[in-house]
């Protein structure tokens, strides 16, 4: 097998060892780590959980002294100074690596290329670059966090084939399928928020939790956020009746903290967190919404709707990815809603194309996703 074959196939399963950590790790990357000597595999690791041992070190640790001399696979650059683990290039270091072949150099400022300049310098040969567009999108929310403070922001919504996702008195329940709710668990269940629109909350009452799959023990439920310029949502429906059990943040303007002052109470005595922030152009302001979770810690977040929700998402430009489940069923009524509700003066220059689109199909519907720029 030529060498860069052979390269190419070892970082393609750290890759698929790194993806194993998703949920379990942030606001840590997920890192996967293969040990090799030409082309057996030695040993594999990743990293499993947040504070525990890193990928390099699981791998190390598996080889033990079959690793002197042999090659070493990670999905991103080992980090050199002490963190909540020691520096994984003194493990590496210890082990006798002969080459390190990392997929992409750490965001992160204390790494950020001194992981590989420390190897280097102990003189292990060391590559950079291999499969990096994919390592970059698999730690999307890890880079968009260091290079801007922010969450990766993912829209999702269900629509029928000629494009409507509710029907025109707002029933939406279920245009799609058992298995594509299932799937939208799946990426709950990862996230650390799921944002919908007041009118979302007044017409379904959503519990906006995982269920379908089992939450992760390590993350739980997803925080609920909920954009109410209005401060409309009763205290006593869901998601804010069980705000006590599962977070609640309601974002609305400081104008109307200070008129409804009743409601207020009503709220935050149910167990809920009012947050402040400007308007936008459509309802409270995404970005500013956005730049707080960012503040919060949060790494990934979930969209789902409704139509202004996601026109002021898209408005900002600070939807990084897009799901969306297509049920094969046209509706034909011409009041029904759009998943957009955007301005009337947009143009088809304006419109955002997707990239890296993939197409899967959930019992009878199918399921686009693609990103949007960068992450």
């Amino acid at each position: 097998m030529p060498p860069n074959e052979r390269d190419t196939r070892l970082m393609r399963r750290a890759l698929e060892l790194a993806a194993r950590g998703i949920g379990r790790v942030e606001p840590n990357p997920m890192v996967g780590a293969v040990v090799a000597r030409g082309t057996r595999v030695i040993s594999e690791g990743y990293h499993e959980r947040f504070g525990g041992p890193h990928a390099e070190v699981v791998a190390l640790e598996k080889a033990r002294s079959s690793a002197r001399g042999a090659d070493l696979f990670v999905s991103l650059e080992p980090c050199c100074h002490f963190g909540k683990t020691p520096p994984c290039t003194d493990a590496i270091l210890a082990a006798g690596i002969g080459r390190v072949v990392a997929a992409v150099q750490d965001p992160f400022p204390e790494v950020g290329g001194k992981g590989i300049a420390r190897l280097r310098e102990a003189g292990v040969e060391v590559e950079v670059g291999l499969l990096e567009e994919q390592a970059r999108r698999l730690n999307g929310a890890y880079f968009k966090r260091q290079e801007t403070g922010l969450p990766l922001v993912i829209a999702k919504w269900a629509m029928t084939l000629d494009g409507r996702i509710a029907t025109a008195s707002g029933d939406s329940r279920w245009i799609s399928s058992e298995q594509s709710r299932r799937r939208v668990h799946e990426v709950r269940r990862v996230a650390d928020a799921v944002i919908v629109g007041a009118g979302t909350v007044l017409k379904d009452a959503p519990q906006l939790t995982v269920r379908h799959v089992s939450p992760l023990p390590e993350r739980g439920q997803p925080t609920r956020v909920i954009l109410d310029e209005a401060l409309a949502i009763d205290p006593a429906s869901e998601p804010a009746a069980s705000a006590r059990e599962v977070p609640v943040l309601v974002y609305t303007t400081a104008e109307r903290i200070a008129r409804q002052a009743e409601r207020v109470r009503a709220l935050q005595a149910v167990g809920c967190t009012l947050v402040p922030v400007e308007r936008g152009q459509i309802g409270v302001s995404a970005r500013a919404v956005v730049e707080d979770l960012g503040l919060r810690g949060m790494s990934r977040v979930l969209v789902e709707g409704g139509a202004r929700v996601f026109a002021s998402f898209f408005l900002d430009g600070l939807v990084d990815r897009v799901m969306v489940f297509i049920n094969p069923r046209v509706l034909g009524a011409a009041g029904a809603l759009g998943p957009v509700a955007g301005p009337d003066s947009r143009a088809l220059a304006d419109a955002v194309p997707l990239e890296d689109l993939t197409v899967d199909q959930l019992g009878p519907d199918v399921l686009l996703e693609g990103r949007l720029g960068k992450y």
